[in-house]
């Protein structure tokens, strides 16, 4: 891996350090083992860090940092420096402990409301699309927008699609794609991904300890159930 990166400041109480730009598994396996050098090398003042798909934020507090540790300089620098050494002191480790979750979707075109749009702009049936969907496993790439709403990919390319020109509800559970990404909507919201499916699984319950079921470095794998089968799942919950 080159050691290419950038290191920022967000304002006076966050740094980012940013290796690139995109998915990419390497660089997304870097910045998990750049968050877990930080879970062993804590700081006071560190409140969080945040993973994105190429880049790792710390989020401090700056006046609590200050009193409690030697610095010369700004706290900036300070955390810069805290930056640079996880960057050299966190070797990828491709057997990072990490879990597969196979999630069950209903493609019916009462869930799949942009099924048929997906089919006339990339030139292939429904049933391709689906096919196409579920062919692959998808690296969770980062948690975000909503609590456990899952950037998943990379998507087959032909299933490329843009974002929605204007947002639209969009139902809990509905499964999406958009750009070189799918992903599943944990609550009902405003959205613009071309929804395809919809899923019984919930990824995000407030009252649950952890809440979130899913984090960056998992893995998805969907497969195809029918309406009956939705029905029964939901039945279950």
């Amino acid at each position: 891996m080159n050691d290419h990166y950038t290191i920022f400041p967000l304002g006076d109480s966050a740094s980012t350090i940013e290796l690139g730009k995109g998915m990419n598994a390497e660089l997304n396996k870097k910045i998990l083992a750049m968050q877990k050098w930080f879970g062993k090398n804590s700081f006071n003042g560190l409140k969080d860090t945040i993973v994105a798909y190429s880049s790792l934020t710390v989020i401090y507090d700056p006046n609590i940092v200050r009193k409690n540790h030697a610095i010369e300089e700004s706290v900036f620098c300070w955390i810069k420096k805290k930056l640079e050494l996880a960057y050299r002191q966190s070797p990828i480790d491709d057997n990072q402990e990490h879990s597969m979750l196979r999630i069950p979707v209903c493609y019916d075109e009462e869930f799949g409301i942009d099924l048929q749009e997906v089919s006339r702009s990339t030139n292939l049936s429904a049933e391709e699309i689906i096919e196409l969907h579920i062919s692959k496993t998808y690296r969770v790439y980062m948690l975000g927008f909503l609590p456990g709403f899952a950037y998943l990919g990379e998507i087959e390319p032909r299933l490329i699609m843009p974002r929605k020109v204007t947002p639209v509800f969009v139902q809990a559970g509905s499964v999406g794609i958009v750009s070189n990404q799918t992903g599943i909507y944990p609550m009902n919201s405003p959205g613009g991904w071309q929804i395809i499916g919809k899923t019984s699984i919930k990824l995000f319950e407030a009252g649950d300890q952890p809440p979130v079921k899913i984090k960056a470095g998992d893995e998805v794998q969907f497969y195809r159930i029918t309406r009956e089968e939705f029905d029964l799942e939901k039945c279950k919950k």
